[in-house]
């Protein structure tokens, strides 16, 4: 067996770069994120913490990003390296329109990361009742559970929700 050759030094000038590659889909930087994809960049380039330009988007609320990203070939179901999809990011923000988004794209409404927490989950806990709505219009399974065995209703008792508990228990359960 032979050893894995090492990947090759980066240079100063090219760490930059790239922290400001993620720092534009932080931002919002929606029209030079185009110019580097019409140029070559990767939609699916991640940083050291697993999160895709997508997931940085999505998470800090950058509608017009996102839709850049997602156009250029963004995988919504890019999770990062905590299990955390785009999807629940969005959730967990409460950015509604890049949830939208993001399932109108391909995002699977009951996707979860290594943790089985789906977007539902996220939003519950956190009483984000337009997106559990959303989601539970959309699809979402109001009993999966994650892979400590709670469902998203169980989780937003546990974090004090007051109405996505609500919600959950008047959604329509799927046919078994």
């Amino acid at each position: 067996m032979t050893d894995a050759p090492s990947p090759p030094a980066l240079d100063a000038e090219t760490l930059a770069f790239a922290g400001r590659i993620f720092q534009f889909a932080r931002m919002g930087h929606a029209e030079e994120l185009a110019e580097l994809f019409g140029q070559g960049l990767p939609a699916n380039i991640r940083n050291d913490k697993g999160d895709s330009l997508l997931m940085l988007a999505a998470y800090n609320g950058q509608p017009d990003a996102v839709r850049v990203i997602l156009g250029a070939g963004g995988d919504p179901e890019l999770a990062n390296d905590r299990g955390q999809t785009p999807l629940a990011g969005a959730a967990f923000k409460g950015e509604v329109e890049i949830v939208r988004m993001l399932l109108d794209h391909g995002a699977a409404v009951d996707g979860s990361g290594e943790g089985g927490r789906t977007a539902l989950m996220v939003a519950a806990m956190f009483d984000r009742t337009e997106i559990v709505e959303l989601l539970l219009a959309r699809g979402a399974d109001p009993d999966r559970r994650d892979a400590g065995g709670k469902t998203a209703a169980e989780m937003a008792q546990a974090m004090g929700a007051q109405a996505t508990p609500g919600l959950l228990a008047q959604a329509p359960r799927r046919q078994p």
